[in-house]
């Protein structure tokens, strides 16, 4: 990859993604992590070369197929709920899109297995994980609602698409003390939740409302 691409320059500088970091920060991130990943990782990358001078908005963007990149305070957030018990050391991702979150959670912990239902948004992202040397991330073409039970248990799993309910299948994929953390609900209301499983149970947690395309099943 050209590393002037790469680095970015004007709109998508290193400057530029310091300015994000601020903006996150003063719109409510604490996790001094976090903040610090985002100013690292080049998000131009991961849309669209056409909308990379916007790549550093706090807002979604498009990344065709009807998907979009989200926001980077959404991104932000979900990963500093993720990570406030601990860094966990296997993390399973349900909707890799763009990228962009999986390879934020990449410089956090130590493995992300990510599933993305679209064949050319799955080879798009594995490309670019090579490309940016990411290599604690594996890849799978898949249908998010089975998970990777092979690759499992995980410390945490993340849903980056709202399901109605969450796949029974994907609890029985958590280590105990893992977390799920997932946007549950349809079009017109959606709320960010957190289950914890405990032995046999699973503690459910409502954290916000947020608002992502919805989890859809088999593979295109």
């Amino acid at each position: 990859m050209d590393t002037r691409r790469r680095d970015g320059i004007g709109m998508t500088s290193q400057r530029t993604r310091e300015r994000l970091a601020a903006r996150l920060g003063d719109a409510g991130i604490r996790d001094v992590h976090v903040l610090n990943v985002i100013r690292h990782i080049p998000r131009h990358l991961f849309v669209d070369e056409a909308l990379s001078s916007r790549a550093y908005e706090d807002t979604a963007l498009p990344i065709g197929h009807g998907q979009t990149i989200s926001q980077p305070f959404v991104v932000a957030r979900m990963t500093e709920i993720l990570i406030r018990r601990g860094l966990p050391e296997r993390v399973l991702e349900i909707g890799t899109g763009s990228g962009y979150q999986a390879a934020v959670l990449a410089a956090l912990v130590g493995r992300v297995h990510t599933i993305e239902r679209i064949r050319a948004l799955h080879e798009r992202s594995r490309q670019l994980f090579r490309q940016l040397g990411l290599g604690n991330i594996r890849t799978r073409l898949g249908d998010g609602h089975d998970g990777w039970a092979s690759a499992g248990p995980f410390n945490a799993i993340l849903l980056t698409a709202a399901p109605l309910s969450i796949p029974e299948g994907l609890f029985a994929q958590l280590a105990e003390g893992g977390e799920l953390l997932a946007p549950v609900g349809d079009s017109e209301a959606q709320e960010l939740r957190v289950y914890r499983r405990e032995g046999e149970r699973v503690i459910e947690e409502g954290v916000e409302p947020v608002s992502f395309v919805p989890m859809r099943a088999g593979t295109e």
